[in-house]
């Protein structure tokens, strides 16, 4: 079995590590007044998220606006005039425990919802890391994450690409480079982790930022995936590493 690593901040300080990565992991710190009203008049628009947390649960959007601030959770969206009534507001939104704060990247969009991409990374039996697949998650209408399990929908990559870009392949070649780097890199930090799957978002100038890393990710969204070959290499590595 793959290692379990929970904390966002721990698996957001051992891809910082890695110089190839660095510069695609957006500016994270752990959520303190300070470090929110620091993002939010550095970056304007911010993502508050659970330390732990899964199928993005508890994630709000934070902006500074217009009339003051917002931030959205879910589909409540909720304005403030004074930064100090929107922390307090987004204190008593928050569920237990630590949260985080992370620059925010404007997503592309496919016919007006956001979506990113998720690039499975797996450990073979000979321990080298690949990339095994890559596959586009685009938002339920008015929602702020892509989970499918929040209403999300799946869809291949070069689909959600292709009216950005003309430039697909090299695009993926860089996603599942960085699949491969932030394998190795989680495996150096973490000793027994062989999957991971990253959430990638690309900004108005297709860069790719490093969201998240899942160190266990839910391979059955590559059912999804018109080429069947890269759901069933996914199954067949992960039945391989349960056995070893």
């Amino acid at each position: 079995m793959s290692r379990y690593v929970g904390s966002k901040w721990t698996k957001t300080v051992a891809i910082r590590k890695q110089p190839f990565l660095a510069p695609y992991v957006p500016e994270t710190s752990r959520m303190t007044k300070l470090s929110l009203r620091t993002q939010l008049l550095k970056y304007r628009m911010v993502y508050v998220k659970p330390e732990f947390g899964m199928h993005g649960n508890g994630v709000m959007r934070v902006e500074k606006v217009e009339q003051g601030y917002r931030y959205q959770l879910g589909n409540s969206v909720k304005t403030y005039k004074e930064f100090d009534s929107l922390y307090k507001g987004i204190t008593a939104a928050k569920k237990r425990g630590r949260y985080l704060v992370q620059k925010g990247i404007h997503l592309l969009k496919h016919n007006g919802r956001r979506f990113d991409l998720r690039v499975m990374a797996q450990l073979t039996p000979s321990k080298r890391w690949i990339t095994t697949g890559i596959i586009g998650r685009v938002a339920a209408k008015h929602k702020i994450v892509t989970n499918y399990h929040s209403g999300g929908q799946i869809l291949t990559a070069e689909k959600l690409l292709q009216p950005h870009t003309g430039k697909v392949q090299p695009k993926l070649e860089l996603l599942s480079k960085l699949g491969v780097v932030a394998g190795q890199a989680m495996g150096r930090s973490f000793p027994g982790v062989r999957m991971i799957g990253l959430d990638v978002a690309l900004d108005q100038t297709l860069n790719p930022w490093v969201l998240e890393v899942n160190t266990s990710p839910d391979p059955h969204i590559f059912r999804k995936h018109p080429n069947p070959q890269i759901y069933r290499s996914i199954m067949k590595l992960i039945r391989t590493n349960r056995r070893s």
